[in-house]
């Protein structure tokens, strides 16, 4: 009879010094996921609290005196020996010169760098979180009324103008002008760092955009179906599907309904529990999608999501 898995809870820090550099720490040839880079940290003993237990760590590590800063993200996250919990704190000052005290390698990032380093499943979401957007923006598609799409694209204008950063462009395969009405908006609001097609893998490919998944078309695909520097996201409800998305090489995928939606009435929702326990078993960034807006963004990253996706949460209404 095997033993239950440990529970911890680990605390680490995102070290930002003056040029924006990132610091990391090599994990050591004697300890477990050894050569891989991490935030640096430590497990959080008994009695202490997550600033104690990080500002201990960091002095033992790297021998600073840390100003603990803002919290950043909760990430669980399921290993064959524990269960962890990484929450996340911001560092941006502290007293000492970082050194590697336990015979570890330390190196200073940029944060568009981050992603070259191989890294525990924890912490692949916080690198994340700190270069990519904390909402996922999705359209509806114009009303009937909207004759000439004028309205849609107003608010388009304005959904772009707010900040949105990450949007997908999803309108119904029967629309008649589905392709035209991409194209335009694509070139019409050029602010937008990433857009992403529903399900039209062709039509990103024409317009050198990304392309959003259904969830049918994951187990259908045999090889991720856009260049690397072509966003893959796709929706999820299920941990096979997550598994799927992780094969395929997504960058991201929304998972939910997490609370009751007016889009999909008849869908369970799962809760933050179950859709932490998913979260815990795949190290992809991912969206809490079903019934959310801005104000669940802190609850969505407590739970270790990338933040929230949306319709009705996030787009402009008159």
């Amino acid at each position: 009879m095997s033993s239950p898995k440990r529970s911890i809870h680990v605390v680490a820090g995102v070290i930002t010094d003056a040029r924006g550099r990132v610091l990391l720490n090599r994990r050591t040839e004697h300890s477990d996921l050894a050569g891989l880079w991490e935030f640096p940290g430590g497990k959080r003993e008994p009695g202490e609290t997550s600033e104690q237990a990080l500002a201990r760590e960091l002095h033992e590590e790297l021998g600073i005196e840390a100003d603990i800063g803002e919290w950043l993200m909760d990430v669980p996250q399921c290993y064959p020996d524990k269960d962890l919990v990484l929450e996340v704190r911001h560092v941006r000052s502290w007293k000492g010169t970082p050194r590697g005290r336990e015979g570890q390698a330390i190196t200073w990032v940029a944060p568009d760098k981050l992603g070259r380093y191989s890294m525990p499943p924890a912490d692949l979401p916080v690198v994340a979180a700190l270069r990519e957007p904390d909402r996922y923006l999705i359209t509806p598609a114009p009303l009937e009324d909207d004759i000439d799409n004028e309205r849609w694209h107003e608010q388009l204008w304005r959904a772009v103008d707010a900040g949105h950063q990450r949007i997908q462009l999803r309108l119904p395969a029967d629309h008649p002008q589905r392709a035209q009405l991409c194209e335009s908006a694509v070139r019409r609001h050029r602010g937008v760092s990433q857009w992403l097609v529903n399900r039209d893998i062709e039509l990103a490919r024409h317009l050198g955009t990304g392309v959003h998944l259904g969830a049918e078309q994951l187990t259908a695909l045999r090889e991720r179906p856009l260049p690397a520097e072509q966003p893959v996201a796709a929706s999820c409800h299920d941990l096979q599907q997550l598994q799927a998305a992780q094969s395929l090489g997504c960058d991201f995928v929304v998972l939910g309904p997490v609370q009751p939606t007016a889009s999909h009435p008849d869908a369970a929702p799962m809760g933050w529990e179950r859709f932490a326990a998913l979260r815990a078993q795949v190290a992809l960034p991912i969206y809490a999608l079903g019934g959310l807006g801005v104000q669940d963004i802190t609850t969505a990253r407590r739970h270790g999501a990338q933040g929230i996706a949306a319709i009705r949460g996030l787009w402009p209404t008159d």
